[in-house]
């Protein structure tokens, strides 16, 4: 039975328009597979994946699942040629992009036949990137874990705004984890949600099982937004971002800040599972996630607390 049809559904021909997002040494292919097998959209997270590390993941996701599947690919990553090659190579039809300029990519895309859609934190960015050519853009508020816009804008303002001034679809994303804050999103206007946080804390997820305990430890007001002077970053509290609040408090130089993140430090936290020296990004959903659960359970759970909030939704007149 077909939840519902709309233009996310029908764009990715997928069951629910539920797309989990690709995060970096969380989205693997066991994650994406067991969420494009509940009826959603999983993605693989090209962002912490070497070219042939990425390969392997495509290929035992097309195993894992006959259902569709997707690619995050953040523009930044220093090997793009080669990623974007290997994504042509292996045949994948969707690809969600962030972190750059969609025009550079976006044609080389839909030349070879690939649904495309960016992430964007402001209204300017969505409309140059459905002047790019992408069939869709993610409007991600600064709720949502990772790097989020300078701007700080919230999903509830964002996606509203977004969705009057471009005429693509919209996916909301940002402290979306349930069925009543997807509930929320579709009211709002958008036609999907990305769920990231949620996911992380998922049995499939390759995050460090000491990462995944952490963020069901969280509680209201765990995380913050951090290292703003470089890319803003929304992480868990721990001693790491103690260290980094402490350089921006003492107005700490960019070139410091940089020397102080090095190199490698989320993998050290959420893929090795430093809690203490590693950085921890997710978003403030966190705080309600109590429970590490199979994807599944989590795509079948939210979608019957959206159904059961639309229809009380629906009987209430004013």
């Amino acid at each position: 039975m077909i939840f519902m049809k709309n233009r996310i559904t029908g764009l990715f021909g997928i069951k629910y328009p539920v797309i989990q997002a690709g995060m970096i040494w969380c989205s693997g292919w066991r994650l994406a597979a067991a969420v494009s097998n509940e009826g959603g959209l999983g993605l693989i997270g090209a962002g912490s994946m070497y070219p042939d590390v990425l390969r392997e993941h495509i290929q035992k996701c097309k195993t894992a699942t006959d259902k569709p599947f997707g690619v995050n690919v953040p523009l930044l990553y220093p090997d793009i040629d080669q990623i974007m090659q290997i994504i042509r190579e292996e045949e994948v039809k969707i690809v969600f992009t962030s972190a750059g300029n969609p025009a550079t990519w976006t044609p080389f895309l839909k030349e070879h036949g690939i649904t495309t859609v960016h992430v964007i934190s402001n209204v300017k960015f969505a409309k140059k990137a459905e002047s790019s050519g992408v069939d869709a853009v993610v409007a991600e508020g600064f709720e949502a874990g990772g790097h989020n816009g300078r701007e700080e804008t919230t999903t509830m303002v964002l996606v509203p705004h977004v969705v009057d001034e471009v005429t693509i679809p919209v996916i909301a994303a940002g402290g979306i984890g349930s069925g009543r804050t997807m509930a929320a999103a579709m009211a709002l206007g958008a036609e999907g949600v990305q769920i990231g946080s949620r996911f992380a804390a998922s049995e499939e997820s390759s995050a460090h099982l000491n990462f995944k305990e952490k963020i069901v430890e969280a509680t209201e007001g765990s995380t913050k937004l951090s290292l703003k002077k470089l890319v803003p970053v929304r992480l868990l509290k721990n001693k790491f971002f103690d260290t980094v609040a402490e350089a921006e408090e003492r107005c700490a130089s960019i070139e410091e800040l940089v020397d102080l993140l090095g190199r490698a430090r989320a993998k050290r936290g959420m893929f090795e599972g430093d809690m203490d020296e590693g950085e921890l990004e997710i978003g403030q959903i966190s705080g309600y996630i109590h429970e590490i659960k199979p994807a599944a359970v989590i795509v079948k759970e939210i979608i019957a607390e959206y159904n059961l909030t639309v229809e009380k939704i629906g009987r209430q007149k004013y």
